[in-house]
């Protein structure tokens, strides 16, 4: 029996992912099942069911795929110098957001957590992560720019990661929402408003 590589395990787990995103923004995420995404992905259950335990388990995945990318973006963006300011963060951050496809169910999940112990848990992991990001992110910044933050770096950084933490929603809840939203005109903001 052939070796399976891990190549074709991360693709495999990719092509899962995806099939699982049509299906939550088809049929929305409380109303979709395994069985939806083992119909929209062509896979066999024991497939996916090889990859993932559940759906829950599949929402973490694709949060942490999300995470990743907009980590990827950000080292991406500040590869031609010194670290972003934070609100090249912010909009470097929202803007990938809204490329994602997981954008639009951000609110179902969410709304979600408050209601379901097992889906909190899994949105406090993905936040921490990228509170974790976001702070190293700041905390770089300070300490390039002493003469522009309040204080020792670290603690500066913690206390505007929250703070910078809600823009994020705040982004993604206006688009969903509000019809005369302008994506542009927030982005173009965010370097203005906070410390640059």
């Amino acid at each position: 029996m052939p070796k399976v590589t891990a190549e074709y395990r991360a693709a495999r787990r990719d092509e899962i992912l995806d099939a699982a995103l049509r299906s939550f923004a088809t049929k929305g995420f409380q109303r979709t099942s395994m069985a939806d995404i083992i119909a929209e992905s062509g896979l066999s259950a024991g497939a996916i069911y090889g990859h993932f335990a559940g759906k829950r388990e599949l929402v973490g995945a694709v949060a942490a795929r999300t995470l990743e990318a907009r980590r990827i973006e950000l080292d991406a963006r500040r590869a031609d110098g010194g670290p972003l300011s934070p609100g090249d963060v912010m909009a470097t951050f929202v803007d990938g957001m809204r490329h994602e496809p997981f954008g639009g169910i951000l609110l179902q999940v969410w709304a979600e957590a408050a209601v379901d112990p097992e889906i909190r848990e899994l949105v406090q992991t993905v936040l921490h992560g990228l509170r974790a990001t976001l702070r190293a992110q700041l905390v770089e910044w300070a300490e390039a720019h002493p003469d522009r933050v309040d204080g020792d770096p670290e603690a500066w950084a913690a206390r505007l990661t929250p703070v910078m933490l809600g823009l994020g929603p705040g982004f993604i809840v206006q688009r969903a929402l509000v019809d005369d939203f302008d994506e542009e005109d927030y982005l173009a903001m965010l370097p203005l408003v906070l410390p640059h």
